[in-house]
């Protein structure tokens, strides 16, 4: 069997800690999507405040779990085995950590639904310390701007692409545990500004901004990408040291790695401003059409003062 199918076959290491969170946060989630559910199905003529978007519906309780279980891949599957040999394999990882799983938690809108899963007194204080003007609530509304996490996120993806920074996170277990948790961290407060889901602490980000906020980031990640892919000679000094098993260079590993950055990873931006987009062209199309609009007028029958 080719060395790298064998690996990818049987190199999963089960982490209790991640198995425990990821567990919790999935009970947590369907306990509140199960309770929620009961509660529209026992009053289905209750009318809803957004009757375009209900907020339990199985494709959430899907997308939800597929991000779940697109961090337990990420975590613990052959790929982050593999990416300690294979600087393509860890930008796979990294996508998945900061493309792919974050929106398909998100787009499930956990908030709500996973405080339903909480008991009540539990959910009282939760609200009000949230809901209300207090302390926490202000400091968490400032540190939480959208321009604030725009450069959190950028800062953190860059960041960590640092040689130093890099080679630090291979060769340290904690800091490569650290570099995984503030990529998923600050890429959740991202995708949050544009997904645009509970709870929300800011202005509403109309659309466009939304479009705005998404595009603004591909120039940031396919340069990172280019400059990667054409170097002209080896960044991280850790994939010099390691065997080479799978049949790439060191120099073709490091192309390959910079081209999943540049188009794979610019591709998932691009997407979901294309999403963006046809959402603010169905909202125009959904408007009513004034029956009266104002060249329509005649001039004789505008009266004058």
């Amino acid at each position: 069997m080719n060395p790298l199918a064998s690996a990818l076959l049987q190199s999963w290491e089960w982490r209790i800690d991640v198995i425990l969170v990821l567990m919790i946060a999935g009970a947590l989630y369907t306990r509140g999507w199960r309770r929620l559910h009961a509660i529209v199905c026992q009053h289905p003529e209750t009318p809803r405040t957004n009757p375009r978007s209900p907020l339990v519906t199985g494709w959430k309780l899907a997308s939800y779990w597929s991000g779940l279980a697109v961090l337990a891949v990420a975590l613990m599957s052959p790929i982050d085995v593999l990416s300690s040999q294979l600087f393509s394999m860890h930008m796979i990882q990294h996508l998945l950590l900061v493309m792919i799983a974050p929106p398909l938690l998100l787009i499930a809108n956990p908030f709500p639904i996973i405080m339903w899963s909480l008991p009540v007194k539990a959910r009282r204080q939760a609200s009000q310390l949230l809901n209300q003007e207090t302390r926490f609530r202000q400091v968490l509304t400032r540190i939480t701007a959208p321009g604030i996490v725009w450069f959190l996120y950028v800062a953190v993806y860059i960041g960590w692409h640092d040689p130093d920074m890099y080679n630090l996170a291979l060769q340290s277990n904690f800091f490569h545990d650290l570099e995984h948790i503030t990529f998923f961290v600050t890429a959740m407060l991202f995708w949050w500004h544009v997904t645009g889901v509970a709870p929300r602490f800011h202005k509403t980000f109309t659309g466009s901004k939304r479009l705005l906020y998404v595009i603004s980031v591909i120039p940031v990640n396919m340069f990172a990408g280019v400059a990667i892919a054409f170097a002209n000679q080896p960044i991280y000094d850790y994939y010099t040291t390691v065997p080479r098993f799978y049949g790439l260079s060191v120099m073709e590993d490091q192309m390959l790695a910079g081209t999943i950055m540049w188009i794979p990873g610019s591709m998932m931006f691009l997407l979901a401003a294309l999403i963006l987009l046809a959402r603010i062209v169905q909202t125009e199309a959904d408007k009513s059409i004034d029956a009266n609009p104002a060249w329509l007028v005649d001039e004789n029958s505008s009266g004058h003062h």
